[in-house]
């Protein structure tokens, strides 16, 4: 049901919502990503949004996949970049191995905890030997609804429990950001690398 919603929000605020997005300078979280994969190595941008990343990546010249669940950002991710952006749940992830890294900016944090589980572990099938995945969450203790979009929010300690459960990966580092966009720089967000085993 939350997804529904969220999905919704996306939908009938998709261009919006790039417009505040696409610009914003994330250039140092996309390069500190970069650096731990193999030169033009495979990406998957894990809820791409505005394909302001998957235009980053491709400049790079990475392999890029890209999938999103509102029908509306993937027709925008994909005339901004020119690829093909696949409609697709997170839950829908059944690739083994395929990728050097997973990209899930600020996307994840739309499932209920007791979805991310089983989330994750697609997520980890889904790389390659040593993959590595860039995330993050909103950070505070918060889960539920705000703003019509479900978020489940992160602090270290609490994502630190949650990941003990996740076999084959582990955390490799941990740091707070505040939010790039304008006018929101009060607002935290814990950004994470984890790496599969």
């Amino acid at each position: 049901m939350c997804e529904t919603k969220t999905l919704d929000y996306y939908n009938k605020n998709a261009s919006s919502f790039a417009e505040a997005t696409v610009d914003v300078d994330f250039y140092d979280t996309q390069k500190h990503f970069q650096k731990l994969l193999p030169e033009q190595g495979y990406i998957l941008d894990f809820g791409c949004g505005s394909g302001r990343d998957i235009k980053y990546f491709l400049s790079q010249h990475f392999q890029v996949d890209a999938i999103d669940g509102s029908e509306e950002l993937c027709r925008i991710a994909s005339d901004y970049t020119g690829i093909k952006v696949k409609k697709m749940l997170f839950k829908e992830l059944e690739e083994i191995e395929k990728y050097d890294g997973i990209w899930a900016c600020s996307s994840i944090l739309h499932l209920p905890k007791r979805e991310l589980k089983a989330v994750f572990e697609k997520m980890v099938k889904a790389l390659k030997k040593d993959g590595i995945i860039y995330t993050s969450f909103k950070y505070g203790d918060f889960e539920g609804e705000r703003n019509g979009r479900y978020f489940t929010d992160f602090t270290e300690e609490k994502f630190n429990e949650f990941v003990q459960d996740i076999e084959n990966v582990k955390l490799k580092e941990e740091w707070i950001t505040c939010d790039v966009r304008p006018g929101r720089g009060e607002e935290k967000w814990l950004n994470l690398i984890l790496q599969k085993n």
